[in-house]
């Protein structure tokens, strides 16, 4: 049974992977550290802020951990003042889920005040029936807790949930926690979201539908009630009955 979505937020519902390379390069000159873009696609792999400044920086006092997060984000909203915009296709997507009547959330390894300030600018922050951030939770993706707190907060068991996401630990954190995940990607990085477990991958909105979504949780059930009375009959047990 199909009950709802998780958005994940950077690259699934607004689209600042280009803005965050920006912000990010540009705080790392700031402090006498030049990287390569294949350094700096660690940004883009849904960790949280201080795993990422820890992973650039190395181990850092808290004060001098909360001065560059604190300046991340300056260079952040001055670089993405004129240029923010949604992933093509996600606002029709969303209005498809509120006629459909499922249930919508964000999990984002992004802190409160900088998902919620994308949601304000893209004037979709009464879409969601809950924002879940990287500072309700101690450990960010591929850690599920970040799901499992969205979960909570629609009332749906994992299992009726499908995760948007963009990253691969995202996805891995998104199976972690039970639930089917579609990945919003092409060329090379779909191949790898596909290798980390997701369900499905699209290249954007535009491929996908709430009745494709409702079709596949409805196949999937069919097959698991099928495979169980197959594995009943032979007498053997499933360790995963579909995948």
């Amino acid at each position: 049974m199909f009950s709802g979505m998780i958005f994940d937020l950077d690259g699934v519902i607004a689209d600042t992977h280009s803005i965050h390379r920006q912000a990010w390069r540009q705080l790392l000159l700031e402090n006498g550290y030049y990287v390569t873009e294949e350094e700096l696609d660690f940004i883009l792999e849904g960790h949280k802020r201080d795993d990422i400044l820890s992973h650039f920086f190395g181990t850092l006092p808290t004060t001098e951990m909360l001065r560059l997060g604190r300046r991340k984000d300056e260079l952040f909203l001055g670089q993405s003042a004129a240029g923010l915009r949604p992933i093509a296709g996600v606002v029709n997507f969303l209005d498809e889920l509120d006629i459909a009547g499922a249930a919508s959330a964000v999990a984002t390894s992004a802190s409160k005040h900088r998902a919620h300030m994308i949601l304000e600018r893209l004037g979709l922050a009464t879409r969601f029936r809950g924002v879940v951030t990287g500072d309700d939770v101690s450990k960010g993706k591929p850690d599920p807790s970040v799901f499992h707190l969205a979960a909570e907060c629609l009332h749906v068991r994992p299992e009726e949930l499908l995760v948007a996401e963009d990253s691969a630990a995202g996805v891995r954190a998104a199976k972690s926690a039970g639930m089917k995940c579609l990945g919003i990607a092409s060329g090379a990085l779909a191949a790898r979201l596909y290798q980390e477990g997701a369900d499905c991958v699209v290249p954007g909105f535009g491929a996908i539908s709430t009745r494709i979504c409702r079709t596949y949780f409805t196949l999937r059930a069919r097959r698991l009630r099928s495979n169980n009375i197959r594995a009943k009959a032979s007498g053997c047990k499933l360790a995963t009955p579909c995948s």
